[in-house]
């Protein structure tokens, strides 16, 4: 199969924006000549994702990822390279011939992609069944009479798959997929005997997507018939975690609202699949829903990098409240996103919400029937007192005045201490130093803040500084020596401003570590090939891990905008110098080593050599 020609990747690199793809990723915002956001890649509160438009690169202080557009895709989607660059040119509407398309899908045979065959070819396989043959007949009928149509069905693929257990495993036999691969999908239960049985039989099939729209999982509600009560079967059916699916991190339908989250910045989270399904037909296209389990941390990330608002719509009854209050506690102690509340009347959930009163009506409680977190609050705590009581009324003020500690709004406090007041007849006043009383309390100690040392040339002010800022150190690194910092300062003047590569050459520049001597002489090779040089383009070059990191990391070192000739001249004599007190420190063992075996000729030879470094050593008179 033909590989990509490099031409053509340059092509699509060139003419994409790393800003707007990252942007469907990350919520980003424009700082200085940058943008910032949360890491896709680790939990964080505070931004320390950065992406340089002029440099069409990303990197984040905090783990350390970094790269251009084409290294983004492939660790936020988990593709390859080819893939990757056939993304972007999708993106970018650049056409790209079938023949490399080909080459992409069959370049390396992981297992997980042949697993996500595996799901998406049952995907296709149960969703026939429910609306192209006489055994989905039933089910189909009942899915219209809940409300879905046609067109919503195919959106969200569902299907349905037959009461037989050998349904699956004959098709994919057929299609010639490997059985090795059956247990390890989920998708299949190994008998006793050795042999397989569908995991899933007489259940509507949901799907479940990953990100980039693959399907990883399915979750099956069982169908119940005359002919199949399954009084013993559970109500829903999860495929099992496997090395595709792990249901903390994943979110139902994150792939098809991830756009509309992050235009409006704002997602619905719902309980159930039906639930998300009744929103999207009312037009709320932003919601999500967790894999029948609570909310997780991981969850929570992945929302608030795209979110700045999450509004929870949970279902009305006992259990739902209980689910509700568990996640505020859950989001205020994980995350920044502001929480609003969309309560359903009548202990409805958003699907019968739907059915009774119309999806304009939901539709318009999603949007402008939201409540505060407080509002919910004073009702969910008047259940767990008896406020016909004074003392279980005091109780329930004082506990109310703890949970207004956590509004920052001012305007908010002021209405809802009023409200208290004259609810409870109480004093404003009284109540205003109560709620003082506990913020006070609530205060932590004041600690200085400590961040790890950055690398400085404080004894160099000609060469300029390596700083950053101080809300962006949070990886602990081994501090730099001052050889590597000019190492490093060298390699980003010439990845800046290259024709100073001629001169570097004339001084004969040789690098003391081998990592960046080896970056140097590759930057040579990629100029010299192409007669300029652009660090998007030479990262595609680079296969080794540890070299692409220390690229990143260069790259983005907060320098002046250009060099001076002092700063050069200053940087080659730091490289001399620490050469020179390598070679002395070198020497130096060696003499202890002869002295404590009784070599003294050899002892006296290296005192003489080493007296002979220490004075080219003061000639570069550096200080």
């Amino acid at each position: 199969m033909a590989r990509i020609p490099q031409e053509l990747i340059d092509e699509i690199r060139e003419k994409a924006n790393i800003v707007d793809i990252v942007g469907q990723y990350v919520q980003l915002k424009k700082t200085g000549k940058n943008y910032s956001g949360l890491c896709p890649f680790h939990n964080e509160k505070t931004p320390s994702f950065s992406v340089a438009e002029d440099k069409q690169f990303y990197h984040c202080f905090g783990c350390g990822r970094g790269g251009n557009v084409f290294r983004f895709l492939q660790e936020i989607d988990g593709i390859s390279f080819p893939e990757a660059v056939a993304k972007v040119a999708d993106f970018e509407q650049i056409s790209i011939p079938q023949e490399y398309r080909e080459a992409e899908a069959s370049s390396g045979n992981s297992e997980q992609r042949q697993l996500i065959e595996l799901h998406e070819k049952a995907q296709e396989l149960y969703h026939h069944l429910l609306m192209n043959t006489a055994v989905g007949e039933q089910a189909l009928t009942y899915l219209h009479e809940r409300g879905l149509d046609d067109e919503t069905i195919a959106e969200f693929g569902i299907g349905f798959a037959p009461n037989q257990r050998q349904f699956l495993e004959q098709v994919f036999q057929n299609e010639g997929f490997d059985k090795e691969l059956y247990e390890a999908s989920g998708l299949f239960v190994a008998r006793d005997d050795g042999h397989f049985a569908d995991r899933f039989y007489q259940r509507i099939m949901f799907p479940i997507r990953d990100p980039r729209g693959k399907t990883i999982a399915f979750s099956g509600r069982f169908f119940k018939t005359a002919e199949f009560p399954g009084e013993d079967q559970p109500k829903y059916l999860n495929s099992p975690e496997t090395s595709l699916f792990n249901k903390r991190m994943v979110l139902f339908n994150f792939d098809k609202a991830r756009g509309t989250i992050r235009k409006e910045s704002t997602v619905f989270l719902f309980e159930g699949f039906m639930d998300v399904i009744a929103a999207w037909r009312s037009g709320v296209k932003n919601g999500i829903a967790s894999m029948g389990t609570s909310l997780t941390q991981q969850q929570v990330g992945a929302m608030e990098r795209l979110a700045d608002t999450i509004v929870i719509c949970y279902d009305g009854d006992r259990a739902g409240i209980e689910a509700t209050q568990r996640a505020i506690h859950l989001l205020r102690e994980n995350s920044r996103l502001k929480i609003d509340i969309a309560r359903l009347t009548d202990g409805l959930d958003p699907d019968e919400y739907v059915k009774k009163y119309g999806g304009q009506a939901f539709a318009q409680l999603a949007e402008h029937g939201r409540e505060t977190v407080f509002s919910f609050q004073l009702d969910y705590y008047r259940g767990q007192y008896n406020l016909a009581n004074e003392k279980d009324q005091l109780l329930y003020v004082e506990t109310m005045l703890k949970e207004l500690t956590q509004v920052d709004s001012l305007i908010q406090q002021d209405h809802y201490l009023t409200q208290l007041a004259t609810e409870f007849h109480l004093q404003r006043e009284t109540l205003q130093q109560q709620l003082d009383s506990f913020k006070q309390a609530q205060k932590p100690q004041a600690t200085k803040a400590t961040y790890p040392e950055e690398p400085r040339f404080e004894d160099f002010p000609e060469a300029g500084t390596m700083e950053v800022p101080p809300e962006q150190q949070v990886i602990t690194r081994r501090p730099l020596t001052q050889g590597e910092k000019a190492e490093q300062q060298l390699l980003y003047r010439l990845f800046n401003e290259p024709r100073l590569l001629y001169q570097l050459q004339e001084a004969h520049l040789t690098f003391l570590h081998e990592d960046y001597e080896r970056i140097y002489q590759l930057f040579v090779t990629y100029f010299e090939q192409k007669g300029e040089f652009d660090v998007a383009g030479f990262v595609d070059h680079l296969d080794d891990p540890e070299i692409q990191n220390k690229v990143i990391t260069i790259v983005t070192l907060n320098l002046p905008q250009e060099s001076t000739e002092k700063e050069i001249r200053v940087l080659l004599r730091v490289l001399d110098k620490t050469r020179l007190a390598d070679k002395i420190n070198e020497k130096v063992i060696l003499q202890q080593e002869a002295g404590r075996i009784g070599n003294t000729q050899l002892e006296l030879e290296l005192a003489v050599e080493i007296i002979d470094l220490r004075k080219q050593l003061k000639q570069t008179d550096i200080f």
